[in-house]
This record gives C-alpha cells, sequence and structure tokens, in this order.
C-alpha cells in the first residue's frame, strides 16, 4: 500500500540522526512490547508480515508522531482486535473483563531460549525463476491497496539482477489471507542516476531485495 511508511527518497524529512549509545530500550514498557510481540508470534496467530502490515495502517499524524515501539504497541493492540483476542472495553479498562481465547499454543519462559531464532520462510518452488543474474529488470510502476514490499521510490525504474535469493512466502499475499504463494526473491541493483537523476552521485548503487511479481522483463538496460 502507498503509505507514510514508505519514505524511502522522500524529501522535507531531515538526516538520519543516531542517538549516541542507545539502549536496547528507552523504558521498561518498550521490553515488555517486544516480549508480547515475540510471545504472541509463538503462537501462530499470526507472522511478521502481519506486524508490519498494522503498523503500516497507522495514520500518518499517529506514524510520524510516536516512537518505534509504541508503533509496535499501536499495531499489536489493533492485531488483537481483529483476532478478538480482546476488546476495545478491555484496552479502555486496562484489563481483562472476559476470559481469554485458547490459543493454539504458548510461549511459556522454559523454552523462550530455543524460540528466539525466527523460522524460514524458504519454500519450494513453484515455477523456474523468470529472471536471472545480469538481467535488466524494470520494478512495475503500480500502486497496490494492499501491503506491498516494494518501495515506492523504485517503481517504474530499471534496475539489474544481481542474485537469485530463492523462493519464500510472498508476504503481499499473506496479508491479503491468501496464503504463502512461494515466490521467487532477487537483489536488485540500481544506479543512483536512475533512481535520483542525473545530479546524483554518479558512484552510488543501491540494492533492493525484490519478489519476482514486482518486476518486468525489459530488453536494454
Amino acid at each position: 500500500m502507498n503509505g507514510v511508511h514508505d519514505m524511502g527518497g522522500m524529501d522535507c524529512f531531515g538526516p538520519v540522526q543516531p542517538e549516541a549509545n542507545e539502549p536496547v530500550f528507552h523504558a521498561p514498557w518498550e521490553g515488555r512490547v517486544f516480549a508480547f510481540t515475540r510471545a504472541m508470534g509463538y503462537t501462530g496467530t499470526w507472522v511478521i508480515d502481519h506486524s508490519r502490515a498494522a503498523h503500516e495502517r497507522l495514520a500518518p499524524h499517529i506514524y510520524l508522531g510516536v516512537s518505534y515501539y509504541k508503533k509496535w504497541a499501536l499495531g499489536f493492540q489493533s492485531l488483537l482486535l481483529a483476532h478478538g483476542l480482546v476488546g476495545q472495553d478491555e484496552l479502555d479498562a486496562g484489563r481483562s473483563l472476559r476470559p481469554g481465547k485458547a490459543l493454539k499454543r504458548t510461549l511459556k519462559a522454559e523454552i523462550v531460549p530455543n524460540t528466539l531464532q525466527r523460522g524460514s520462510f524458504s519454500r519450494e518452488p513453484q515455477a523456474p525463476a523468470r529472471f536471472a543474474v545480469g538481467d535488466h529488470v524494470r520494478a512495475r510502476n503500480w500502486h497496490p491497496t494492499g501491503a506491498t514490499r516494494l518501495p515506492r521510490y523504485v517503481r517504474g525504474h530499471v534496475g539489474t539482477i544481481e542474485r537469485i535469493e530463492g523462493c519464500h512466502a510472498y508476504p503481499d499475499s499473506i496479508v491479503a489471507g491468501k496464503g504463502d504463494d512461494p515466490q521467487w526473491l532477487y537483489t536488485l541493483v540500481f544506479d543512483g542516476t536512475e533512481l535520483w537523476g542525473p545530479d546524483s552521485d554518479p558512484t552510488l548503487k543501491v540494492s533492493i531485495d525484490a519478489f519476482e511479481p514486482y518486476l518486468e522483463p525489459i530488453n536494454t538496460p
């Protein structure tokens, strides 16, 4: 979807200013939000692509006005509501008002160390890869209403396939409720002048990972 979260290449947001000696969490509640997110991921109720989409659906004035983990918390709340795991009245009250619903599985403290590694999203190919290393391709100039991992700033521009990363679960399909729909994933490299025009640094290269449905074949670079 086109949203304020897709900020790559946009003007007027100023430079990124890393925080010196930044702590892992700025407040205890941030650590709890992180723990909640990992615990719910373990239950299998949703996956990381659903979490990302929930953050991306935040209204622009909220998305730009809150901290990183506040985005996580608000997205988390929206997923809990959407799955009927809490009610708005419970969020307003700050406590449960009804018995909780059963989940597929729950994360227990003693098994946390065995669950810290993210599962694989690799899948068996359903068809041969359409593109090869060295191919020149164009990123589709589209504006989907659902979630997508294709950045706006590359849409309509020509890049070169640098690597084939294998076949993976397709986030756009997952968020749309259509299953894994495995798709080939490529590392695609763009010249800076292709993306930013002739005034760009001529030595600049930009790489993205792009799923096959994002790409269109062309005959010339």
